[in-house]
């Protein structure tokens, strides 16, 4: 018999068992392969979105932006920021756009050797969620995007949101979105799970890369840096441990040789990130 993805014949050993008896196996020809032209209206519509997890410290809390729906669905709950892929644009510059609409913080390029500016924050891919009845509209795709950022003012809200806010994180988790998303303390679509992996993937990445200066400002004390580690991770840390491990890791944090005494007492050494994105050794997160 001919291979119906050649055409040719079948090759010996194309087999698999089944059963009692021998089968061949074959894959189904689709519409590229028999050359048949494209019919969009073949196929369900569908919008894509992106969602926002914003991260920053505030008063040595892990917290998360997040807007008050002003329409439906979930009218007057809680939300992440977000909005949906406008035609011209591709997922990067659509986050990047809902991020200065709802930060005003540019999206700083992480391959540019350049430090990230006053204004601008980390922004990264972090997953895709595409679950059929995340949101009843109609079929819609999210990709969200992790975005940090140092200390940030008071947001504005904009869009379909009524108001902004910045929440704690622990707080968000700890709502009944876990054992019941359709709780009206629960964050609206599926964005408990997103601000979830989120959370995570920024506590893993600090553990074995430089993100975590992302949260400082360009010029910081290694304890500022410290009270970072301690407020995303959720623990607390040696300082003297901190101190040792931070600035012996090569290319991790660079002297500028000034000092600032900002957090009261002594004079503390200011440092700004150095030039390595992977830490070796990487800063192990406490067992807790």
């Amino acid at each position: 018999m001919p291979d119906t993805e050649t055409g040719k014949p079948a090759r010996p050993g194309k087999e698999a068992e089944g059963g009692e008896h021998t089968r061949r196996v074959y894959r189904q020809r689709d519409d590229y392969d028999r050359g048949m032209p494209y019919d969009p209206s073949a196929f369900p519509p569908f919008a894509v979105t992106v969602d926002l997890v914003v991260l920053t410290v505030r008063n040595h809390a892990l917290c998360t932006l997040v807007v008050r729906r002003g329409e439906e669905p979930f009218q007057g709950r809680w939300a992440l920021p977000g909005g949906f892929v406008r035609d011209d644009e591709d997922l990067g510059a659509a986050a990047a756009r809902e991020l200065a609409e709802e930060t005003g913080l540019r999206a700083h390029d992480p391959s540019a050797p350049s430090p990230v500016p006053d204004n601008g924050a980390h922004l990264e891919q972090l997953a895709t969620y595409g679950a059929p009845g995340r949101d009843p509209r109609m079929r819609v795709v999210s990709v969200a995007h992790l975005a940090l950022a140092p200390d940030l003012p008071a947001p504005r809200p904009g869009g379909d949101a009524n108001s902004a806010r910045w929440a704690p994180v622990e707080k968000l988790l700890d709502q009944a979105w876990v054992a019941d998303p359709d709780s009206p303390d629960a964050l609206a679509f599926d964005h408990g799970q997103i601000l979830s992996d989120g959370v995570e993937r920024a506590r893993s990445k600090i553990e074995y890369s430089s993100l975590a200066t992302a949260f400082c400002p360009p010029e910081f004390t290694v304890g500022e840096l410290r009270r970072v580690y301690e407020a995303v991770w959720g623990v607390t840390l040696d300082p003297r441990n901190f101190h040792r491990k931070v600035t012996g890791t090569p290319g991790f944090l660079v002297p500028t040789g000034g000092t600032t005494t900002r957090q009261g007492g002594r004079p503390a050494q200011l440092f700004r990130a150095g030039g390595a994105t992977l830490l070796n050794p990487p800063m192990l997160r406490p067992e807790v």
